[in-house]
């Protein structure tokens, strides 16, 4: 059958199902598949925190949303051109976010009465006209998949359970994916079990053959390749480009790397990416608790290793007294929050940006923290290796806030020259420091502030230190009064003075009135947002903080270099509220807390509405 191929410059697919569909499976390998064809992408994981919620209820859906094109984009997209429902309740609970005219690929064998009624529906919406607005392919894609796997030896529910690899098939085929890299996966994943791995190889085929024979789709498309700078790609979500730039890090420093860490979502995958990578010298503890992590990473600071943690929300307001205890010893330490929605346990696979006050302020007395946030999910690299800098360079704890988005999602990452990293050694104290032969454990560096970090255990260098007020120079005890002032003042002024770059500020036509600034994971949503208000002819300037403590040097020059400035957060305007009291400019705050990232077509409105009232 010959059928006709329709050129496309991007897609937008979202696969959802119940949370024992394999959904997010299935939408890593169809992000692998087009990874490997080369198209640039963007992908929004979504899933519950239940382990398993009730089979076929709204609340126990699972859905991976994909976005490529053949040119640069910067998000997962505001809203699926295609809705892979694999029952009632993932049509339902999606179905607001498809626009008309969008393609539906309904499971129909899944809308039985019974899964009907669990969602509230009184008759099928694959029959009825309530899906006339939508372009409605019911296919039968478990007893399809069932027909194909008759001949394997097998149970019917382990075959049922393939179907989500038939959805695949379909979808490589009607999208014109490579299939190879998908094949040799599943092979792998299955290798102990060859009867369900040639199983879900053959209903991966049935359904690539089903769309190639069946009428039902008599359209297949096609988008080309993008074109991205040269050099090797591959693709990577956030967390694992963290745990790459820990491990670069780590290499760049001459350091050995622990991690202690309580595995907690989502920030766990951090620890399992890192625990495969000991022929780097890696060492990974999982603590029995989020104190015991933080514990055990500061005391291997103090013992001459690159010292990390990672957790989320929750987690760091348990760790903050052994950070407050790295403040005070003045010992480089790296604090990974993957922030998520709260308060409490919240919603722990949903993003937010709700932890930047806690990051800053949140332990006791006068303990200030140089505290970064990636932009993107491979940015996550990059500021896991200016957050080791940070804090080997200065002898200080430093809190790195991803969040759930960035974590998740994953984008095509250009691999850096190895040469192109930073050099971050470290010279650890091996002499004595004083004229009267005694080593001096807070004598300052006079352009850093930062104190000598000397190895225990090294001849002639014993000393203590500790949580109670430790006098200038000596490191002994103190409680004087005045010395106590004293000591404040400089663990504040060496973080004031740690050297960060500008803020670098898009401005292309020079003359804008109006500058959206963002920070964290709400960098690809703004520029998305930017580039339409200025295609539709609006002027437009953007700039985005990935220090936000200390700031940028020209921060205040830049705010009051513009008439209004926007700050769209996934909060109730934390950072605005320190801008407004730092710099007296008069932010306009756009706030949504809904554990979803902003969507490029709503800035693109309250941008366009700020220029207008200008």
């Amino acid at each position: 059958m010959t059928k006709q191929v329709q050129q496309l410059d991007r897609v937008i697919i979202r696969f959802a199902g119940d949370s024992g569909d394999g959904m997010q499976l299935t939408g890593d390998r169809f992000t692998a598949e087009t990874a490997e064809f080369g198209n640039d992408l963007s992908t929004l994981p979504n899933f519950p925190a239940e382990i398993r919620a009730p089979a076929g209820t709204l609340p126990g859906v699972s859905s991976f949303q994909l976005h490529f094109a053949d040119h640069d984009i910067l998000t997962p997209g505001d809203a699926p051109n295609v809705l892979v429902a694999m029952n009632p309740a993932a049509l339902k609970a999606n179905l607001s976010d498809l626009p008309r005219g969008a393609d539906i690929i309904a499971n129909s064998d899944e809308f039985t009465k019974r899964n009907l009624a669990k969602v509230g529906y009184a008759e099928s919406p694959l029959e009825d006209e309530s899906l006339s607005e939508w372009r409605v392919h019911s296919v039968p894609l478990t007893s399809l998949t069932v027909k194909a796997l008759e001949e394997f030896q097998i149970s019917k529910k382990d075959a049922e359970r393939a179907k989500n690899m038939f959805a695949l098939g379909l979808l490589s085929w009607l999208y014109h994916r490579p299939v190879d890299a998908t094949i040799k996966f599943i092979e792998s994943k299955f290798a102990k079990k060859p009867d369900i791995a040639r199983s879900n190889v053959a209903a991966f085929n049935a359904g690539w053959n089903y769309g190639e024979t069946t009428e039902a789709f008599s359209v297949s498309y096609e988008i080309k390749p993008a074109k991205l700078a040269p050099g090797i790609y591959r693709n990577i979500s956030g967390n694992q480009a963290l745990a790459y730039g820990l491990i670069a890090a780590s290499v760049q420093s001459g350091l050995p790397l622990f991690l202690g860490s309580y595995p907690i979502t989502p920030a766990s995958d951090i620890l399992h990416e890192l625990s495969k990578h000991k022929r780097f010298g890696i060492r990974t503890f999982q603590a029995e608790d989020e104190i015991a992590g933080v514990g055990a990473a500061l005391g291997a600071a103090f013992g001459g290793a690159l010292g990390v943690t990672t957790t989320s929300g929750p987690g760091v307001a348990l760790k903050a007294e052994t950070v407050g205890l790295a403040v005070t010893t003045e010992l480089p330490l790296i604090v990974v929050d993957v922030q998520r929605a709260g308060p409490s346990t919240g919603m722990p696979t949903k993003t937010e940006q709700t932890d930047l006050l806690m990051a800053l302020y949140g332990r006791n007395g006068e303990s200030p923290i140089p505290v970064v946030a990636p932009s993107t999910p491979s940015d996550c690299f990059d500021i896991a290796v200016e957050a080791a800098r940070i804090a080997l360079k200065y002898r200080t704890p430093v809190i790195l806030l991803s969040d759930g988005y960035l974590a998740n999602g994953s984008e095509p990452w250009k691999l850096p020259e190895v040469d192109d990293l930073p050099d971050i050694s470290v010279d650890f104290t091996t002499e004595v420091n004083s004229d009267d032969g005694t080593f001096l454990p807070f004598k300052r560096d006079t352009e850093t502030l930062a104190r000598p970090w000397a190895i225990p255990g090294t001849p002639g260098l014993e000393h203590r230190i500790g949580g109670i007020e430790k006098a200038d120079g000596t490191g002994n005890i103190s409680y004087d009064p005045n010395n106590h002032d004293l000591m404040v003042r400089l663990r504040q002024a060496k973080i004031d003075g740690i050297d960060v770059p500008d803020l670098e500020v898009d401005d292309p036509s020079g003359s804008a009135r109006v500058l959206v600034l963002g920070w964290g994971s709400t960098y690809g949503p703004i520029a998305a947002a930017i580039r339409r208000v200025r295609r539709s002819g609006g002027q437009v300037a953007q700039a985005h903080l990935r220090h936000l403590s200390p700031f940028p040097k020209n921060i205040g020059e830049v705010l009051k270099s513009y008439d209004k400035v926007l700050l769209p957060e996934i909060n109730l305007g934390q950072l605005a509220l320190l801008l407004r009291a730092k710099f007296l400019v008069d932010i306009i705050s756009y706030n949504r807390v809904r554990g979803l990232p902003f969507k490029a077509e709503e800035l693109a409105g309250v941008i366009q509405d700020v220029i207008d009232s200008e």
